[in-house]
């Protein structure tokens, strides 16, 4: 006879068979919208890493006392260095994703480096004529799927284990438009979302979402509104837009936040888009499910600057009771908005230097005194510079520590507006109305600058100057720690609190992408994107020379503790 014992010790050891069963069965599945919603420390699934947009690692493992421990675990080379590495890797299970220039798609064993598998994009010839090309910023994952936009227009589905297609889908008229997707797609649910470019186009812009399971269209969001009190004449033909970079989502009201491209032309010379031009240089709510627009807050109505809203993150956080959106125009003015209705909670400027405008009214988002280029052929004097008070690269929240980690740079340039005709046959010609060259700004020398903030109210804890602006992504981690690359190819670990250095690496090449971090078998790893590259670059002669032969590259450096 068993006794009541021996019955109560086979029923924990079946328990506990089930439970090890059901683990394996978890950690088997495919990611998909319900593994993107609850956060796994060990991963980076999406290009901000959470849908918040925070780019913040929970792993401290590796923390104040001992980075200064850190050494290469492995290096991944992508075997094409034209535009560097722009990209932000993912990591889900152990497995690191990440995608080159040309659409180059890798799988890495994420402990050793170890290929597992690659697709190289067929891209269609046209590709090589057009502006926005060869980089990407980023892949999306979800379903068993990676996902990400081309440089021809399409979408494309490999399967997670083994980057088979599982679906391609036509979006763009490449050849016609001379637009592309050169950001990372943000999977919402059973939709993947994801922007094309048009700001320097005489184009219609588009956001798009389409159904994860097989690419057909859901439904798309025209950010060029129909409305001629908004784009006078026929201007709004030629209106550009799109939304080039990856949104946030807020899960508790189903709302996506996304920010859009500027205008065309980028500067007016008098008369060529009347009208506020929305949806342009905004940001806009949309219902994931419809695509159907929430509200829109347009924090450059009519951009004369090329300071549209398309670049960086949106912040989704709580303070004292109320639901923020907190995003960084490319002006450097950041606009902290209530999000569930877009009404304007404060706004201060991370730069020192600007005369675009005289301020900006905290309370109402007012542009007070604009300082528009707008005699043609003559030079006029603007800052901050077409790159922006900064680029499109990305900073880092801590909820730890109640910081935003965030790049800014101090350029100035001068813009010589030229009257343009948009040139739509047989292809899409660039519309931008002007040129610019990088100046100093008023009484000293340009600059960039790392600043701990906080990002509803501004005030600034620590910063750090770089002589070359930095436009690289920056990553913090609960171990106290904000990693950033440089421009001159060194990637550094800050004391978050303090701003101290405590760890350097060179890495050959400058950084323009995303670092991260992941754990694998209980291990803490830093990734590290190395390879200068960007549109961007071509301004940087005019004032620094030398950068013009600062060496390209494009490799994945990976670092642990020894």
């Amino acid at each position: 006879m068993r006794t009541r014992t021996s019955r109560y010790t086979t029923l924990t050891v079946v328990l506990l068979v089930a439970s090890v069963l059901l683990a394996c069965v978890a950690h088997a599945q495919p990611t998909g919208a319900s593994r993107l919603t609850s956060d796994d420390p060990n991963n980076w699934p999406m290009y901000h890493r959470t849908y918040d947009a925070y780019r913040y690692s929970p792993l401290a493992q590796i923390n104040k006392t001992n980075v200064k421990d850190l050494q290469v675990a492995w290096v991944h080379q992508s075997g094409v260095v034209v535009q560097g590495l722009e990209s932000t890797p993912l990591v889900i299970d152990g497995i690191m994703y990440y995608i080159a220039s040309n659409n180059r798609v890798f799988a890495l064993d994420g402990a050793t480096g170890k290929e597992i598998w690659h697709y190289y994009t067929k891209l269609d010839p046209v590709v090589t004529t057009l502006f926005f090309q060869p980089y990407n910023r980023g892949l999306a994952a979800g379903h068993g799927n990676v996902y990400f936009g081309t440089l021809d227009g399409r979408v494309i589905a490999l399967n997670m284990k083994t980057g088979k297609e599982t679906w391609v889908a036509t979006l763009l008229d490449t050849k016609k438009c001379s637009c592309n997707f050169t950001g990372a797609p943000l999977v919402v649910k059973d939709k993947v979302i994801l922007g094309q470019t048009a700001g320097e186009l005489p184009i219609q812009g588009k956001i798009f979402a389409v159904k994860a399971s097989n690419g057909e269209k859901a439904w798309e969001f025209n950010t060029i509104k129909n409305d001629p009190k908004s784009w006078g004449g026929e201007s709004g033909k030629f209106g550009g837009g799109g939304g080039w970079m990856t949104g946030s989502y807020d899960p508790a009201l189903n709302l996506v936040y996304w920010g859009t491209g500027n205008p065309a032309p980028d500067y007016d010379w008098g008369g060529a888009r009347p009208g506020d031009n929305l949806y342009t240089s905004s940001v806009i709510a949309l219902d994931p499910d419809t695509g159907q627009l929430k509200w829109h807050y347009q924090e450059m109505p009519h951009d004369d600057w090329d300071y549209d809203s398309g670049l960086g993150e949106s912040l989704v956080m709580d303070r004292d009771g109320k639901k923020l959106l907190v995003h960084q125009n490319k002006s450097g003015f950041v606009f902290v908005l209530d999000r569930t209705n877009g009404k304007v909670h404060n706004v201060w400027p991370m730069t020192h230097t600007y005369n675009f405008v005289k301020s900006i009214d905290p309370k109402t988002g007012e542009l007070i005194g604009r300082n528009p280029p707008r005699e043609v052929g003559k030079p006029t004097f603007v800052c901050p510079w077409i790159a922006g008070g900064r680029s499109w690269n990305s900073g880092s929240y801590s909820p730890k520590s109640k910081l935003w980690y965030n790049t800014a740079m101090e350029v100035c340039e001068e813009v010589t507006v030229e009257k343009q005709t948009p040139v739509t046959e047989p292809a899409a010609g660039l519309f931008f109305g002007g040129d610019q060259v990088a100046k100093h700004p008023p009484g000293g020398e340009a600059y960039g600058h790392l600043d701990a903030r906080d990002p509803v109210t501004g005030e600034r804890k620590w910063t750090i100057h770089f002589k070359y602006p930095p436009i690289g992504s920056v990553l913090s981690t609960a171990g106290d720690l904000v990693f950033h690359g440089d421009l001159e190819g060194v990637v550094r670990a800050y004391d978050g609190d303090s701003g101290a250095e405590l760890w350097h690496f060179r890495t050959g090449s400058g950084h323009r992408g995303g670092p991260i971090s992941y754990s694998v078998n209980g291990k803490q790893y830093i990734a590290v994107p190395s390879g200068l590259g960007s549109l961007v670059l071509g301004l940087y002669p005019a004032l620094w020379p030398e950068v013009e032969h600062f060496p390209a590259g494009s490799a994945i450096f990976v670092f642990t503790l020894k």
